[in-house]
Formats: structure tokens, C-alpha cells, sequence
């Protein structure tokens, strides 16, 4: 079904964010050690977390534990705590091109997250007040760009491995919800001869076992021809490929940049729009918030309060 977006912060009045930078975790074999960013609400308890997973932008710092302002204190300031790692793919580290795994290192990049739950002993003790007021067993993860396919694989999504061939398995059971944002869709003949050249990892995307409750984000004008001949479509291939249950959100000529998600007023989003990025703020917070507390309401809600102007910004489908 299709509903148009919702309007107001269902959320409440945010609370004040402690945030906690760089925390690191050795991490041996890496190229160099887990640099993490926590964010937490000041009060509360029984805090559900969200992994925040950066992409691979022109910008130094937003594609690492400094960008994703927009969406990381949002979420923190209502209720999660917010765990930025710095991938390997991070302009920040200055990594030499032939640094393994290079440039987008897809495998380590879901593996840090994998890191992190393990780590999270770690974490929570370097967060003032923040020991004791972890919810383990409600977990999300949410990316944008190469961060959705870092999402994707832990979520289930599978790949074969374009060096040895293997299928590629990164899942983590943790992980009870999730959400994409204009992130990869299909390979194949989806993928630009340069992404099939450069990129052969995409090629054998497949949707098909990521079983995890997701909502996917896309912009209906972000073409991303660098990667894909689909146009906007593609980036909806994670909702339409894979099983239930699922959402896609829609937003109406949003670019790639979703209005501006990594960072505030950033000079390469390219669709800047204060309203598209209160729309994605608003959705993906109700959404997570219902998928890891079952009988919540913030997600119908968030569907069911229909925009009453003439100009509506997206629209919600589920399955």
C-alpha cells in the first residue's frame, strides 16, 4: 500500500546527546585500529543501538565517525545510541591505494560492525553514564550509499566473492532491523561498465536471504549513472528483490544526498532540502522504533498521518 508522509516529530521534545569521540578498539590484522563514535540520549534506559555506517563521498571527514550529524543525533537525542565506526574507506585515514581490500573494502567494512557488538563491553564504558542503560537484544543498522551495503550484507544480503569465488555470508543475528538509504541495488546487466570494471563486488548482489525487517530509502531523481544504467530504480532493488517484511520510502526528487543526511550544509549534496532530511529523520526513527519494539506504535503512525498539502515529499509502500 502506498501512504503519503507524515508531518510533526512523533518522537517528543529530544533530549540532550553525550557524545563520545574517538573511542578506539584494537582491532589486529586491520590496517589500523577501530575508531568508533558513541551518542546517547542523557537519560533514560534500556537504550536500543543503531549501527551508522558512512559511505564513500568526495568529503575528508563526512564518510567517517564525523559525519551523519543529521541523522545520528536525531536518533540519539530520542532514544538510541548511535554507534559511528571510521571504515577503512575513509578519506580521514589517508590509507596508500594498495592497502588491501582497497578503495571500498566491503568486507572489513561489515566487519567492523561485527566488531563493534562484540566490543560492546568496551563501548558502553567509555560513554559517561551510558554503562548499564544498553538494550542488547534490540539492535539495528542503518547505512547510506556504500554504508546500505554494508547494511545489506549484515542484514543477509549475499555476494560471491570476485577474488576466490566463494558466496559471501557476513549476516549478523544481532542485528534485529534495519535501514538502507539510497544504497546499491542489483548487479548484472544493472551495473554501468565502469561499476562492473571497477566495482566487481556488486555483480552478484543478491536480496533473496536478507530476511531482516528493513526500510529502504530511495530518491526518485538519484540516477547514480556513475553506477548504474536503472536510473533511480535501483537503488529500490534491496525493497523489490527481497522477502517481507519491508518498507520503501520514496522521496520525490530527492538526489543522492537524500536533502542532505551526511552532514549539515555540506556543499556536495546536490537536492539540499531542510524538510526532505526532516522527512528521513522523522521515518527511519518510527520505523526503528516500532521494528525493535513489536506492538509499538510509531511506524503506523508515522504512515497513517497523511500529508494534507498538495505538494506531498514521498510516499511509503510495505510488504
Amino acid at each position: 500500500m502506498s501512504t503519503p508522509l507524515p508531518t510533526g516529530d512523533l518522537a517528543g521534545s529530544p533530549t540532550p546527546v553525550v557524545s563520545v569521540a574517538p573511542v578506539v578498539l584494537p582491532a589486529p590484522g586491520r590496517a589500523v585500529d577501530l575508531e568508533v563514535r558513541v551518542s546517547a540520549p542523557a537519560t533514560g534506559s534500556d537504550l536500543p543501538v543503531i549501527l551508522l555506517s558512512h559511505g564513500h563521498g568526495y568529503s575528508n571527514h563526512l564518510s567517517s565517525l564525523n559525519g551523519y550529524a543529521p541523522l545520528a543525533g536525531h536518533w540519539a537525542a530520542r532514544g538510541f545510541v548511535v554507534i559511528q565506526p571510521t571504515h577503512l574507506s575513509s578519506r580521514s585515514l589517508r590509507l596508500a591505494p594498495d592497502t588491501p581490500g582497497a578503495p571500498l573494502h566491503w568486507r572489513s567494512r561489515a566487519e567492523d560492525m561485527t566488531r563493534i557488538l562484540d566490543e560492546l563491553d568496551v563501548l558502553e564504558a567509555a560513554v559517561p553514564q551510558l554503562p548499564g542503560r544498553l538494550d542488547r537484544g534490540r539492535v539495528a543498522v542503518a547505512g547510506h550509499s556504500m554504508g546500505g551495503h554494508t547494511a545489506s550484507l549484515l542484514l543477509g544480503a549475499r555476494l560471491t566473492d570476485p577474488h576466490d569465488g566463494a558466496e559471501v555470508d557476513l549476516s549478523d543475528p544481532r542485528i534485529k532491523a534495519g535501514v538502507l538509504l539510497a544504497a546499491p541495488g542489483r548487479g548484472g546487466d544493472a551495473l554501468s561498465e565502469a561499476a562492473a570494471a571497477s566495482l566487481p563486488f556488486l555483480d552478484t548482489m543478491d536480496f533473496s536471504g536478507m530476511t531482516t525487517p528493513t526500510l529502504v530509502v530511495a530518491g526518485d531523481k538519484d540516477d547514480s549513472a556513475h553506477l548504474t544504467v536503472r536510473g533511480p530504480g535501483w537503488h529500490a532493488d534491496p525493497y523489490s528483490l527481497s522477502p517481507g517484511p519491508k518498507s520503501l520510502l520514496t522521496l520525490f526528487d530527492a538526489e543522492h544526498g537524500l536533502g542532505g543526511i551526511a552532514g549539515y550544509d555540506v556543499a556536495e549534496t546536490t537536492d539540499e532540502d531542510p524538510e526532505r532530511v526532516s522527512a528521513v529523520q522523522r521515518l527511519t526513527w518510527a520505523y526503528l522504533r516500532s521494528a525493535l519494539h513489536p506492538g509499538d506504535g510509531a511506524w503506523q503512525a508515522a504512515c497513517d498521518e497523511l500529508t494534507a498539502g498538495p505538494n506531498p515529499i514521498g510516499r511509503v509502500e510495505n510488504k
